[in-house]
């Protein structure tokens, strides 16, 4: 009885948590996607005319934070065990937040890209955002909490973009004040978790144990299915993001020469990310009913079939509103897989897991730009938006090949 009196008590605490750290996600999104529609364009002003070459270098931009997230993220990993969890947090806010700003300095595409890997080299918001909330959550309300989170992360994604495309068109065009504007939504994720987040003194202490990442790696050999997720999350991330740089470039030429452009894109990306919203709650249900293996099936054969008509789009209506459908689809993938890599995974092993996932989306938010960029200057977009729907069929039948489906969760069904 005692023991639940003190569940009891500690549970207004946890919620409050991550109730906080969703609005956290939720700004630091908002941070992250708000130059996705006219990176491009970006790259244009500062002097690049050639459109392959812009192609090429907004991949190459692009890629440039989430390589260096990559190769920091282990580094940064493993200082969260000495250092606490809410110190990583707001190391990576204020990080962020001052090289966004810088971004908006930048006179060159040399210094665009050198900014973009400092940006990348200090950040690792994601991963540990969502180990401070495992940190305080009961074991049994991990899939709730994670879920909110990705929740909060779609909305800033949703609003990012749109916020982003209209604040450009405001200033006509002058991205630098677009940038500064963006830092206030990091500074306001670092202000509210230095007031507000409490980390349990517990998890420091256990944390004070320095873990060898190649020990990291080799303890979680043993789960087959957690290692085929690496592939399906790098494939994910990798074919979405191949697109996504030079989409305000293809769109500019589905519209035309219009004064509303910024929006328009910004309104593409936003479309996405509302369908995004809509179909996760429901796909996230229906995937403890009738399974997660099934419903990435579903997901990914959805999302490759509508990358058809984005490639065929005679006019950026008709691309607006395949972009909405391939929402549908993608909102459930993401979810679904981290759902599935936490009921393979045992209560104490599952920070080191979901840190080599993160990896694999950064690995595959690196090569996607990059290999995207040059695929769209040599072959032309609408091969490349071709080809992402070719690479989500071949994430299905990976799935269908190396995925099993847990038995937890055939029990508990």
């Amino acid at each position: 009885m005692s023991g639940q009196q003190v569940e009891s008590r500690a549970r207004p605490s946890w919620k409050m948590t991550l109730w906080i750290m969703a609005g956290v996600q939720f700004c630091m999104s908002i941070a992250f996607s708000s130059s996705n529609p006219f990176m491009a364009l970006y790259v244009e002003q500062l002097g690049v005319h050639n459109l392959r070459h812009v192609d090429m270098l907004t991949g190459i931009i692009q890629g440039m934070t989430p390589l260096m997230a990559a190769i920091m993220s282990p580094f940064w990993g493993a200082m969260s065990d000495r250092r606490g969890r809410k110190m990583m947090v707001l190391r990576s806010t204020i990080a962020i937040a001052i090289f966004t700003g810088i971004l908006g300095l930048a006179q060159s595409t040399w210094q665009l890209m050198i900014i973009r890997a400092l940006q990348g080299s200090f950040s690792g918001f994601s991963a540990a955002s969502i180990a401070l909330v495992a940190s305080v959550i009961p074991q049994d309300r991990l899939g709730f909490s994670l879920g909110w989170m990705q929740t909060s992360s779609m909305v800033g994604t949703l609003v990012g973009p749109l916020l982003g495309g209209v604040a450009a068109d405001y200033f006509h065009n002058n991205y630098h004040m677009v940038f500064f504007l963006t830092t206030i939504f990091a500074f306001i994720a670092f202000i509210i978790t230095l007031l507000w987040i409490k980390e349990p003194q517990v998890q420091r202490a256990v944390a004070n144990r320095k873990p060898s990442l190649i020990g990291q790696f080799k303890s979680i050999k043993q789960f087959k299915t957690v290692q085929s997720m690496f592939v399906v999350l790098f494939l994910t991330q990798f074919t979405v993001m191949s697109v996504q740089p030079v989409l305000s470039v293809f769109m500019k030429e589905l519209a035309g020469n219009v004064g509303y452009l910024n929006t328009v894109a910004g309104f593409a990306f936003a479309a996405t990310g509302l369908a995004d919203l809509i179909a996760s709650p429901f796909l996230g249900k229906r995937s403890d009913k009738i399974g997660y293996r099934r419903v990435l099936t579903i997901c990914m054969t959805g999302a490759g079939l509508f990358y058809l008509p984005q490639a065929l789009a005679p006019n950026i209506w008709v691309f607006v509103a395949s972009r909405f459908g391939l929402g549908m689809f993608i909102g459930g993938i993401l979810p679904t897989a981290n759902a599935l890599i936490g009921r393979m995974a045992p209560s104490d092993k599952r920070g080191q897991i979901y840190g080599f996932t993160s990896s694999a989306t950064f690995l595959g938010s690196f090569a996607g730009p990059l290999l995207g960029g040059v695929g769209s200057a040599f072959l032309g977009i609408r091969v490349m938006l071709g080809v992402a729907g070719a690479l989500y069929l071949c994430n299905m039948l990976w799935v269908r090949l190396k995925v099993k489906e847990p038995k937890e969760t055939a029990d508990t069904a």
